[in-house]
């Protein structure tokens, strides 16, 4: 084994860096619990039901601080994501949706544990396409708007204004009437009042019915039917279904709804007054002139 020159030769170790050391986290940081949305809302019930006893047995002043508490954690629980991001509305037809969401006011992003669904049902309730209604949250971020909607039964027309009226006789502000071309027309004073109990009548009279172009209440009484042809039928004060079988058993006779007439009074229950169109004579046509060629 060769010498070493100048002294025995030392080997030298390689160095071993010792492992990074992970960066300290902030103590505040460090000692936080992350919670679940589950323990989110037994602290939200917790913060609730106190700001409501605080309020309860402090009066006034202490109802306040209690809904600034209150309106303070509903901003952290929107912080953590229990918002309004969706707004379902269901049993409502696409006309009257918009109308309800409107009425709701609840805006998309508003923080969705701090409304008061009371309040809100109450403000749905009072549009006019409304029934009844129920809102309900969907937790983390759905309100659902539940609702019966009225029925429309017929369009009224009254003092030069017109308005889609229900099976009760109500008036729907919000709904259009150009848009319910299909409805009946019912013309007069008390005619929305009182529309409720002749139309079902008349709609198990679908012949009738097809031909009909308007029922107008007469003083506020009785009722005439007035055709889209122009003849008018005039029903009694009472009894009007009976009044409408005596027609119903005319037409089966003479085919009177088919051949026009002017008017039939059925005011009287033991007589019916038919009064057929007026004939128009024909107006004979004068001679073609002849050229005469001059003499």
């Amino acid at each position: 084994m060769p010498a070493a020159r100048g002294g025995s030769r030392v080997q030298a170790k390689p160095q071993v860096k010792a492992p990074a050391r992970p960066a300290k986290r902030p103590a505040a940081a460090a000692s936080r619990p992350k919670l679940s949305p589950k323990h989110v809302l037994m602290i939200a019930g917790g913060v609730l039901t106190l700001a409501l006893a605080v309020g309860l047995t402090t009066g006034e002043r202490g109802a306040t601080i209690a809904q600034s508490v209150v309106s303070g954690f509903d901003n952290r629980l929107g912080n953590a994501g229990f918002r309004v991001k969706a707004i379902h509305v269901e049993g409502a037809s696409a006309l009257a949706r918009p109308d309800i969401i409107k009425a709701a006011g609840v805006g998309i992003g508003q923080p969705l544990l701090g409304l008061d669904l009371v309040q809100v049902q109450g403000k749905v309730g009072r549009v006019g396409w409304v029934e009844e209604a129920r809102v309900v949250r969907l937790l983390p971020d759905t309100l659902v708007i539940t609702v019966k909607e009225r029925r429309q039964l017929a369009v009224w027309q009254h003092g030069g204004r017109t308005f889609v009226i229900d099976e009760r006789g109500r008036k729907i502000p919000e709904a259009d009437p150009a848009r319910f071309t299909t409805l009946p027309l019912v013309v007069g004073a008390g005619g929305a009042k009182h529309a409720p109990d002749i139309l079902p009548t008349l709609a198990q009279r679908p012949k009738l019915m097809a031909r009909m172009e308007a029922l107008v209440r007469v003083d506020d009484r009785r009722w005439d039917l007035r055709l889209k042809d122009g003849s008018l039928i005039q029903l009694p004060a009472v009894e009007q279904e009976a009044a409408l079988m005596k027609l119903e058993a005319l037409d089966l006779r003479s085919h009177i709804l088919d051949l026009g007439f002017e008017r039939i009074d059925l005011r009287n229950p033991d007589a019916m007054t038919v009064r057929p169109r007026p004939v128009v004579a024909a107006v004979p046509s004068a001679p073609p002139a002849q050229n005469q060629s001059p003499a």
